[in-house]
């Protein structure tokens, strides 16, 4: 079966990441897929919107270390979006079951103190005890320090006795300054410029866990729909990781410097609500709502003028880096090309004739 969904509905691309085995942590194959596919929604003028989403009980639980981290290595202990976050998020599922409640912070004491919950086989610290977290169903031995090496990583053998990483390349040999920025400029910060940068709009709907490059995944969508019980957490510093995957340039521009910080130096999981109440998120549904949700915001996106959401969602983006005279500037030069379209000329001839535009996307 296929790890990444994909099909064309009703002019809306759904992509769906289909590992719930793993929480749908990214492999490579998949993160090349996802902007694969992101660059020929934004080619195809048949395509208007994009959806995001996981099957099962994660969104995605950020890079896997069983396939060379998705998200670029980091150190080499993998990604810091790698299997560290499958296995916090894996035990971040795993603590509530009883109650049925999936929302408790890895970690808590109240669940063992650490995200290598037993009921998951796996080892949180998959840096520094060579697993990919969550691999239970894969029959590894988590932090199995006889066989020196990370989980199904070609890339690099970790020295779990001494906590010092011998660090190899792909290739093999010895890794030098360098590799592991682009690594991370490769993997984790491509994907993520992928959804920034494509030019039709991007929902997420997170029907689970989200965590650490997971996160910054939703987080770079333009619309994010959150299921009651999805969780977003930025977990690196929970293993003394810095954040990859444009976190630390997503979450200061959606709520401020001081909240950032405090998601980032804590580590704590934010509740779909307080996602919701920081605006993370646009709206929370019941989990069951979810897809039906998801489906009636891309169809009206769909609907739309495809070309001018396209130059409005790259003045937003913009205009967080920009200063005053800039953003006017391009917000001139968008309108100019704007009305070039058939789909402006459409909107101004409905309005005239006083009835319903018909926008084509051209």
């Amino acid at each position: 079966m296929s790890e990444l969904l994909h099909v064309v509905e009703g002019r809306v691309a759904y992509l769906t990441l289909n590992r719930p085995e793993a929480l749908n942590a990214l492999t490579p194959a998949q993160r090349d897929r996802i902007i694969e596919l992101l660059g020929q929604a934004s080619a195809d003028p048949d395509v208007r919107a994009v959806v995001l989403t996981g099957t099962g009980r994660g969104f995605c639980a950020g890079a896997d270390l069983r396939g060379g981290s998705a998200g670029g290595d980091s150190a080499g202990g993998g990604s810091a979006g790698g299997g560290k976050q499958a296995a916090e998020a894996s035990s971040e599922r795993g603590a509530g079951a009883s109650g049925g409640e999936r929302g408790a912070e890895a970690g808590s004491s109240e669940h063992g103190g650490e995200a290598d919950s037993r009921e998951h086989g796996t080892e949180a610290d998959s840096r520094e005890h060579g697993t990919e977290a969550g691999s239970r169903e894969r029959g590894t031995e988590a932090g199995s320090r006889e066989r020196g090496t990370e989980a199904g990583s070609r890339e690099r053998r970790t020295d779990t006795a001494g906590g010092a990483q011998a660090a190899e390349a792909p290739g093999g040999g010895e890794r030098i300054p360098g590799d592991v920025a682009r690594m991370i400029r490769d993997g984790a910060q491509r994907l993520i410029a992928a959804v920034l940068d494509c030019e039709k709009p991007v929902i997420a709907a997170v029907n689970g866990t989200a965590a650490g490059l997971g996160a910054h995944l939703a987080l770079a969508c333009d619309l994010v729909l959150a299921a009651e019980s999805a969780r977003f957490i930025e977990v690196f510093v929970r293993r003394a990781l810095v954040p990859d995957g444009g976190g630390a340039y997503l979450l200061p521009r959606l709520i401020g410097p001081q909240r950032a910080k405090e998601l980032m130096f804590f580590g704590d999981a934010l509740s779909a609500a307080d996602a919701e109440r920081l605006g993370l998120v646009n709206r929370v549904v019941p989990d069951g709502e979810l897809e039906k949700t998801a489906r009636e915001w891309a169809t009206r996106l769909a609907a739309g003028p495809t070309r001018t959401l396209a130059l409005t969602k790259h003045l937003v983006n913009a205009s967080l880096d920009s200063d005053r005279a800039t953003a006017f500037a391009a917000e001139a030069t968008a309108q100019e090309i704007n009305m070039t379209t058939a789909d402006a000329q459409e909107g101004l001839a409905s309005f005239v004739e006083r009835r319903t535009p018909e926008y084509r996307g051209r």
